[in-house]
């Protein structure tokens, strides 16, 4: 659609129009909507048309924010894995974004439309952590009142400079076109290069399942750390004997360890992404051994289960023996 077009769609039906792209990028679909609502801000007509726009964008964001709380409810953890997964960098894993917002606590709502990726998983975040709905749906809504209301502000106290714009790129829409294409095409490079370079920084050496379990039940058990979110922890419930970290804050989980101790990170993460990070800056601190466990919490589901009652004795006898000094 051409920029006369979305603009005279905005001056006959600006709420509809706004409603919709605002919905539709809410949900998660790759529909830009500050353009829009920069635009329809300009087109205003008075305070009265802009507040009737600002409750339509409202609306739309809240309305796609409680879908995803819905999700998260109901689905838990495994709408957070299915995002992730969704990344073009595994190595963003929602598990960091879900401490964050377990750390801000409601109030990150209220600031997660301005901060990419957070803005999606924030909603899912806050319904598999059970979050009171009404109080949800009121951060959701100051959260995008902010958002939605700086564009349209902005766009009606610069409306001249706008419609200038709009009629330069009118002007050269075929340079306009070639700048975003190549706009699109570094982004593209970019995360295509994170995704090589945490390919890069995965070739480092895990440990299988049933190796982790033979070691554990020998005198120098490796010390084992969880990063799973605090949503997948209260949900399935916490690994005997593990010590639970967030990985912007490991050493508070690992400071008191002997550095010559082996160490099992483990996380449930694509690609075992928040695990291999954690084993990268413990080897970089200094411990001697320490191995990412392949596969992750589903691996260690399915290696555990046929020897419930074995392995929690001997996970337990390794946290007793990290507690004493051992």
């Amino acid at each position: 659609m051409e920029l006369s077009q979305i603009t005279e769609s905005l001056q006959r039906d600006a709420v509809w129009v706004v409603f919709m792209n605002v919905l539709l990028q809410q949900i998660g679909l790759p529909v830009p909507a500050v353009p829009t609502l920069l635009l329809a801000g300009s087109l205003a007509a008075g305070p009265g048309e802009l507040a009737g726009v600002l409750a339509a964008a409202v609306l739309a964001s809240v309305a796609a924010d409680w879908v995803w709380y819905l999700a998260g409810r109901a689905f838990g953890y495994r709408v957070l894995s299915g995002l992730c997964r969704l990344s073009i960098n595994p190595g963003s894993c929602v598990s960091q974004t879900e401490a964050r917002f377990v750390r801000w606590g409601p109030g990150s709502l209220i600031v997660a439309k301005f901060i990419p990726g957070f803005s999606t998983v924030a909603p899912p975040i806050a319904g598999s952590l059970r979050m009171a709905l009404p109080g949800f749906l009121a951060a959701a809504a100051a959260g995008a009142a902010l958002w939605a209301g700086l564009a349209l502000g902005a766009g009606w106290i610069l409306r001249a400079q706008v419609q200038i714009a709009i009629g330069h790129l009118e002007r050269n829409a075929g340079s306009a076109a070639t700048a975003l294409v190549s706009l699109l095409v570094v982004w593209l490079g970019w995360k295509l290069w994170q995704k090589y370079r945490f390919r890069k920084q995965a070739q480092i050496a895990h440990i299988a399942p049933a190796e982790l379990l033979a070691a554990m039940r020998t005198p120098r058990a490796p010390l084992l750390l969880d990063l799973r979110g605090p949503a997948m922890v209260a949900q399935t419930g916490p690994i005997p004997g593990a010590t639970h970290a967030e990985l912007d804050k490991l050493s508070d989980a690992v400071g008191a360890w002997p550095k010559d101790r082996p160490i099992v990170t483990l996380c449930a993460c694509p690609e075992d992404a928040g695990a291999v990070q954690a084993a990268r800056q413990l080897l970089q601190a200094g411990y001697l051994s320490v191995r990412p466990l392949k596969g992750g919490y589903e691996a260690w589901l399915a290696s555990t289960s046929p020897e419930h009652d074995a392995v929690p004795d001997a996970a337990d006898g390794s946290a007793d023996r990290q507690r004493t000094g051992a």
